[in-house]
């Protein structure tokens, strides 16, 4: 039994929401399962948590949505970047790589 976490790291979720919209609009579930594609299975998007902060991120402007229809035909809330959502998805990139090269150094500091 693989026992490894594939929870979404706190504060990653925005980031990880707001990289897939900039290839393309999305629905939710494909939101999710595109991020568990990418990071081959690292991370696991809980539907809950991911409907709360794309409800958030629409209400501060980042995304907008419309009802279209999914490739299977059925009714789905697509969601697409707006111009702010493309900046705060520049500045949530540039702080997780500033994170991400200071955990690096971190772990390669010797004790």
């Amino acid at each position: 039994m693989d026992n490894a976490n594939t929870d979404v790291i706190q504060g990653t979720m925005d980031m990880l929401i707001l990289k897939m919209l900039s290839l393309e609009p999305m629905h939710g579930f494909g939101i999710g399962r595109r991020v568990e594609q990418v990071s081959r299975g690292v991370f696991k998007v809980n539907p809950g948590s991911l409907l709360t902060a794309m409800q958030r991120m629409e209400r501060a402007g980042w995304i907008e949505s419309e009802w279209r229809q999914t490739e299977n035909a059925r009714r789905a809330k697509f969601y697409r970047l707006t111009r702010v959502g493309k900046k705060q998805l520049e500045v949530e990139s540039e702080d997780w790589a500033r994170r991400a090269g200071a955990i690096a150094r971190l772990m390669k500091a010797e004790g």
